[in-house]
Formats: structure tokens, C-alpha cells, sequence
């Protein structure tokens, strides 16, 4: 048995990532979003059982941990899923797991 001091470098930064991931509604908010789509608050809402409210405060959740990138462009807010970081942020927990393990 060996004694962990510190996190692993590829383990970083993603704690919340797994904490956001890790709760249905937010999977499910990811999962409305098609391949390279954009959508603003109001189009996850109408897709979602939730209140405005309770989406935004998910997509907050989402935003910070890295699931979700977004751009306000005038008064509208458009989000994105971060493909690439959330790719990457498993495949470096992945490559941990298969190599250290």
C-alpha cells in the first residue's frame, strides 16, 4: 500500500468535473446539446422539466467545472459542451488508471 501525498497531476482540476457529471439532471442537459450545437438559456430550458431558475443554476455548475464553455453575445447567453476538455480530463484519469494502477 503506498501513501498519497498529493493528487496526480492528471487527476488536477477535474474533481469538479465528476461532481458535475455526476448529477441526472445535468447529464441530461448535456445530453440536449447536439454535436458542435450552441443554444442560449431559454432553449435548455424548453428542452428540460426544470425551471429557468434550477437550469441556470446547472448550467453555472456545468460552466465551472469545464463541461460547458459559453459566450455572451448581446443579451443572450449561448452555451457549448468542451468537448476537448472533458476528452481530455478522461483520457488523463484513464491513461492514470491503466498505467499506475
Amino acid at each position: 500500500m503506498k501513501t498519497i501525498q498529493t493528487i496526480p497531476d492528471a487527476w488536477q482540476n477535474i474533481a469538479q468535473l465528476f461532481i458535475a457529471l455526476g448529477d441526472a439532471h445535468r447529464q441530461r442537459i448535456l445530453l440536449t446539446f447536439e454535436k458542435g450545437e450552441r443554444m442560449n438559456i431559454l432553449q435548455i430550458a424548453a428542452a428540460s422539466t426544470l425551471s429557468r431558475t434550477a437550469v441556470t443554476h446547472h448550467l453555472r455548475i456545468l460552466r465551472d467545472s469545464g463541461a460547458l464553455q459559453s459566450e455572451k453575445v448581446g443579451k443572450e447567453v449561448y452555451f457549448w459542451v468542451d468537448k476537448a476538455f472533458m476528452t481530455n480530463a478522461i483520457g488523463n484519469v484513464l491513461h492514470y488508471i491503466e498505467t499506475e494502477i
